[in-house]
């Protein structure tokens, strides 16, 4: 009997798995950008697990982020932030969708880099806005100009998501579209590392 026959969505995935290895996957963007949404599909197809980093930090704290932003301000949030991305990057693989601020603490950004491969997914400002503006649960966006304050947050953050190893666009599509893209960028990375 012949083996039967891989589909272009098998290869995909399993040429994908080959390219992480044993390394974790993490996903930096600003809030909206779809880390979570697309990091559950894209775990899922490579068969590891994921981790909300977010919802990791609510569970050791036992509260909510903006419960936690309201009692100790943004920086103690960071360094909380800071101790439970170290923790979840010593093991993998694994798929971790971060915290919008996570990859701009450079003490945070710094354990990314070393715990696996870093996609920043990248949005435009209208994308991210349809997508928070629903929501009362950002913090950060709790000002009189909620999406100017998104503005300046991509005009500041931006350029320090641009140091991550591979970007995505994160757009109007379907979530499986987007997780494809990822597992499509890791492919090509591994091409261009193994030409080099």
């Amino acid at each position: 009997m012949s083996e039967p026959l891989l589909t272009v969505a098998d290869s995909l995935k399993d040429r994908a798995r080959a390219a992480l290895g044993s390394r974790n996957l993490i996903l930096v963007g600003l809030m909206g950008a779809g880390k979570s949404a697309v990091g559950r599909i894209v775990a899922s197809q490579l068969g590891i697990p994921f981790i909300d980093s977010d919802h990791e930090i609510e569970r050791v704290s036992r509260m909510t982020i903006p419960e936690l932003f309201a009692a100790y301000g943004e920086d103690e949030f960071r360094a909380l932030e800071t101790r439970v991305m170290k923790r979840l990057l010593k093991g993998g693989p694994r798929v971790v969708s971060t915290g919008g601020g996570a990859f701009i603490n450079e003490r945070t950004r710094r354990h990314i880099i070393k715990g696996g491969v870093s996609v920043w997914l990248k949005a435009d400002l209208d994308v991210l806005w349809e997508r928070v503006n629903k929501r009362d649960n950002r913090p950060l966006l709790k000002t009189e100009n909620p999406k100017q304050t998104l503005e300046g947050l991509m005009n500041a953050r931006y350029p320090i998501y641009a140091q991550a190893d591979l970007t995505v666009l994160s757009r109007d599509v379907r979530k499986e579209i987007m997780a494809d893209e990822v597992l499509k960028a890791m492919i090509e990375a591994q091409k261009e590392s193994a030409a080099s």
